[in-house]
């Protein structure tokens, strides 16, 4: 039998040690290593925030700044993000803004899950239905998921472009799981992470053509 100082003292153990796997990040510049992206420290609805845009034409997704001192396979990254369309957006923009996790050194493999947030309050339901996203790079962008598994790694969830979104995606093995806004329930659920299992890497900040993106409050707990 174990005594009841014996088990309370493993209980808070147990919580210390769980407790120093979280990471507040402070989202300085120097902090990131930008692959296609600008960026730079800013004030956002009164917040201190990284100001993250695109730098002149790219040809595939690795469009994102990397957190240098992140390591992540399971657990739970947490933030609070905003996307809008910049003055250089075309037609088809929406302020297409996210969260890679799982980032190789050489960014040669990631996976993301992003928002776009104009859609989410659009009159057309079928844009409404695209507001969430899940794409995996290599081989996996939004097209060919779309294509071959339509509404698969898609979901719908309220949001509004320019302002603040809360996003928390947990992560464990194949399994990853998207919650916006603070709901209790995930809005997009992916059984099948398309870089495999045991794929661990860095945690980057997303975002895609024509958008203004700002990220604040990041949090990372591994589960590892």
């Amino acid at each position: 039998m174990i005594s009841k100082k014996l088990w309370g003292t493993l209980v808070l153990s147990i919580l210390t040690f769980a407790l120093s796997k979280a990471q507040n990040l402070s989202l300085k510049t120097t902090d990131v290593l930008p692959s296609q992206v600008s960026v730079k420290e800013g004030k956002y609805k009164n917040k201190n925030a990284l100001v993250i845009e695109i730098q002149g034409e790219v040809t595939n997704e690795k469009t994102l700044a990397v957190l240098k001192n992140t390591d992540f396979h399971n657990g739970i990254i947490e933030a609070t993000i905003s996307g809008q369309t910049n003055s250089t957006a075309s037609e088809t923009a929406r302020g297409f803004v996210g969260i890679a996790f799982r980032v190789t050194d050489d960014i040669s493999k990631m996976e993301v899950f992003y928002l776009r947030p104009t859609n989410g309050r659009a009159n057309d339901q079928v844009r409404r239905n695209h507001s969430t996203q899940y794409i995996s790079w290599p081989g996996y962008p939004w097209e060919k998921l779309r294509k071959e598994t339509p509404e698969k790694y898609e979901a719908y969830a309220d949001m509004v472009p320019a302002e603040w979104i809360k996003v928390k995606i947990e992560v464990k093995d194949e399994t990853a799981k998207l919650f916006v806004n603070g709901a209790s329930q995930p809005t997009l659920i992916v059984n099948d992470l398309k870089q495999g299992a045991s794929q661990r890497g860095k945690v980057g900040l997303w975002i895609g053509p024509g958008t203004l993106g700002h990220f604040t409050d990041l949090k990372i707990t591994k589960h590892d």
